[in-house]
């Protein structure tokens, strides 16, 4: 039996839905694709992979406040 992995499966959507030109798009795309992302997100997010990008970009955000003093 085959299976998908849900988070490979919202990647590949969002990658083909910015991949297509952007000056037709409606609102409804617009908000569509947001919801998508954000769902990825949510899918992501307790997984070992969906952590260390949490922490990957902790690091980046507290190096540049520090660049920044």
């Amino acid at each position: 039996m085959l299976t998908i992995n849900v988070a490979v499966l919202l990647a590949v959507v969002v990658v083909l839905r910015l991949r297509r030109r952007t000056q037709p798009r409606s609102r409804f795309d617009e908000k569509m694709t947001v919801v998508i992302v954000l769902a990825l997100g949510v899918v992501l997010a307790p997984t070992p992979v969906g952590q260390g990008i949490l922490s990957l970009l902790g690091q980046a955000a507290s190096g540049v406040t520090q660049a920044g003093r």
